[in-house]
């Protein structure tokens, strides 16, 4: 009777393999730099996780018309203002906004620098995404001209 398990050293093969691939996984290109590519998908990460929240988003949307006191942004929400100082920490620690003091004030400014990263970020894929749709639509319109 022959024996079919695979021997657990070659699962451990494949793991150490993935392992060692610095790239993109979804690409499989590789990254350039890699403590700043490191540094730029962190700072993603935490960007789509602030925004992931639809209080801070709404908080964004309305920092994009003017700068807001916490006090200014917390009265349309039925939370207290430490609630939205928390929210605010988030958005600030994601690099989205900071708050400066003018005078008494201590306005919470949204930081547009951070939306060039994410639109970077997202044109990359949406490039490559374009490719491959390209390059099915080269592979279908040679199978139609194959059955004619």
């Amino acid at each position: 009777m022959v024996d079919h398990r695979v021997a657990p050293e070659a699962f451990a093969t494949k793991t150490i393999a993935t392992k060692a691939f610095a790239g993109d996984p979804i690409t499989r290109e590789p990254i350039t730099g890699r403590a700043e590519g490191r540094e730029m998908a962190d700072q993603l990460s935490k960007v789509f996780a602030a925004l992931a929240d639809p209080t801070r988003r709404d908080i964004v949307a309305r920092l994009s018309v003017a700068d807001a006191t916490v006090s200014e942004l917390a009265e349309p929400y039925d939370v207290s203002v430490q609630a939205v100082s928390k929210h605010l920490k988030v958005l600030e620690d994601s690099g989205l906004v900071s708050r400066s003091r003018d005078a008494q004030r201590r306005p919470v400014h949204l930081e547009d620098n951070v939306f060039d990263l994410m639109t970077k970020w997202i044109e990359r894929y949406q490039r490559q995404a374009e490719d491959r749709y390209q390059r099915l639509d080269t592979v279908l319109e040679e199978m139609d001209n194959d059955n004619e």
